[in-house]
């Protein structure tokens, strides 16, 4: 493969990986007051089971967004430009939960609990329906003109389309984060979790499978069909497969429903990263949105040092905290 290829591969990658261990996190946020209704305690049980990764799992999305910046600035331009509300709401949900992870103790007040309950509600919540929205928009096109100008407003960009793929998202994070949960946690919040990702199993999957049909009929290939079926199929077996109370295999099954709905997404932008909804022969092309060969070279040799590191680091991470959190451990 060239350098272009081999760069579009590995922001693939990167952004498969931040949706797979943010996805988690999504959920869990989304989750929480349903999984810690009966009491504080159980609420600091599930803050406490992504207390330790979730700022962690964030750094692929800064990975990925600096990778598309370096490697493809026209793309990464034109992302900007032509998403721009969704991606400062997405910001802005960002920082809002980050703030409420670190703020929520400082006061032993309920109320005060409450409204920073609140905030990690809407910053879980808000990203994983408004990233649904903008690659499913990525995938359909926007008013993309021949200046490289993106056209398309915010009402162009909330096109029943763009709305399933939020909802997909926002249900597969939910039973990603329901399964996370019961294979984190242990006592109420693990039966309660186990329970949430039996009822949510049947949504997610439905969702998944409208959004992935519906990107196939317009956009897919014989290769993305069967990544797409991949997807859908995975999320089936993880929902059968926690029934059974298999919580690791039904966390690796929704890993890979996720990998794949991300695999099958980026395999349609091949090759125009950017398609134009006015002329076709207005696409931006991954050739064209390319960086010269010799900035893409540096940064291969950049990559193929501090990637390990930064996988090694989260490995070990994961590897330190992969104990079960229960109440004992925040009373």
């Amino acid at each position: 493969m060239d350098l272009p290829t081999v760069w579009f591969v590995a922001i693939a990658v990167l952004w498969t990986g931040y949706f797979v261990l943010e996805g988690f996190d999504f959920g869990v946020g989304t989750l929480l007051p349903v999984l810690g209704r009966s009491s504080d305690a159980d609420r600091r049980v599930v803050i406490n089971a992504i207390g330790p990764v979730w700022d962690g799992n964030e750094v692929w999305l800064i990975t990925a967004i600096g990778a598309m910046f370096a490697a493809f600035p026209a793309w990464y331009a034109g992302m900007l430009s032509g998403f721009y509300l969704p991606l400062l709401l997405i910001i802005v949900a960002l920082v809002v939960r980050g703030v409420a992870f670190e703020y929520r103790g400082k006061v032993d007040d309920p109320r005060w609990r409450a409204r920073w309950d609140a905030a990690i509600v809407f910053g879980s919540a808000v990203p994983a329906f408004t990233w649904g929205v903008l690659f499913a928009n990525l995938v359909r096109g926007v008013e993309l003109g021949p200046d490289g100008v993106v056209r398309s407003g915010l009402t162009d960009l909330l096109n029943p389309y763009a709305l399933v793929g939020g909802l997909a998202t926002l249900t597969l994070f939910v039973l990603h984060g329901a399964v996370f949960l019961a294979l984190k946690t242990d006592g109420p919040v693990r039966h309660r979790a186990r329970n949430v990702a039996r009822a949510a199993g049947p949504a997610a999957a439905a969702a998944l499978f409208a959004f992935l049909m519906w990107t196939q009929a317009d956009h897919g290939s014989p290769a993305t069909a069967l990544v797409a079926a991949g997807a859908v199929g995975a999320l089936v077996a993880g929902g059968l497969l926690i029934a059974r109370r298999r919580e690791g295999w039904a966390f690796l099954a929704t890993v890979i429903a996720i990998a794949a709905t991300t695999a099958a997404l980026f395999a349609t932008l091949f090759p125009a990263v950017l398609p134009s909804l006015l002329d076709p022969a207005f696409d931006l092309t991954m050739a064209d949105a390319a960086s010269k060969p010799y900035t893409l070279g540096i940064l291969s040799w950049i990559g193929a040092f501090f990637l390990p590191l930064v996988v090694l680091y989260q490995s070990w991470s994961y590897w330190v905290f992969r104990r079960r959190v229960t109440r004992a451990h925040v009373s």
